[in-house]
């Protein structure tokens, strides 16, 4: 069982967001959670608590199941465009510069880990350890 959260019109670069939304794509979301905690990029704290949304957004669909259980992972995480607004800085002799102030809307669906997902991770960390 899936959950979904979105956060919309953030008033950063979505290229700035997604090296954030890099960090954590496929990851179990305590992991998530403690990357994101100590990542010094100030897209990380807003991931952070998009990341806890979607938890709660899981909970509330699944109020029988627990959280540890259920080994939950970072399904899919992608960063859009968003509005552009766009101002003029003055510039020599008259002219203006156009500045274009970037925002980014981020949408993160976290689910459960199949049987078969957690055999798969634990074969490729023992190779990794290898």
């Amino acid at each position: 069982m899936e959950a979904v959260a979105k956060l919309r019109n953030v008033p950063t670069s979505p290229r700035k967001m997604r090296m954030v939304a890099d960090l954590v794509r496929g990851k179990s979301v305590s992991r998530a959670l403690g990357i994101l905690k100590f990542e010094s990029n100030a897209g990380a704290a807003k991931v952070e608590k998009l990341v806890l949304s979607a938890l709660a957004n899981w909970q509330q669909k699944n109020e029988d199941a627990r959280i540890e259980e259920a080994n939950l992972y970072i399904k899919t995480i992608f960063v859009d465009e968003g509005k552009m607004l766009k101002r003029l800085r003055p510039a020599p002799q008259g002219r203006g510069y156009r500045i274009r102030k970037r925002s980014n809307h981020v949408t993160l669906v976290i689910d459960s880990m199949t049987e078969e997902q957690l055999e798969q991770q634990s074969k490729k960390s023992k190779k990794a350890n290898k």
